[in-house]
């Protein structure tokens, strides 16, 4: 049973050193798959696009917590909690 193991895992490592030292691009239908190396660069379209889209959607946030910090805060004041009563806590009578 070793021995079988041993030459099933020898095939497997010659398998890989022969092949292991290509890398191939493998298309699939509408898109490339990339094997260990990266993709292609975004074209600069595409970053600045993508900036402005980051750019805008910060402005849209801080702009809005700046303008209507009851979304975040909420909209009423905090009760004081100093003037609760035991009862209110749910602290027994002595």
């Amino acid at each position: 049973m070793l021995l079988s193991k041993g030459l099933s895992c020898l095939r497997n490592l010659q398998k890989l050193t022969k092949n292991g030292s290509q890398l191939k691009e493998i298309t699939r239908n509408s898109h490339v798959f990339n094997y260990r190396k990266g993709g292609p660069p975004p074209s600069k379209r595409i970053v600045l696009i993508a900036e402005l889209v980051q750019g805008f959607a910060w402005w849209w946030v801080l702009w809005h917590c700046w303008t209507e910090p009851g979304h975040i805060l909420g909209e009423f004041e905090y009760p004081d909690t100093t003037k609760w009563t035991d009862e209110e806590l749910g602290i027994p009578p002595k």
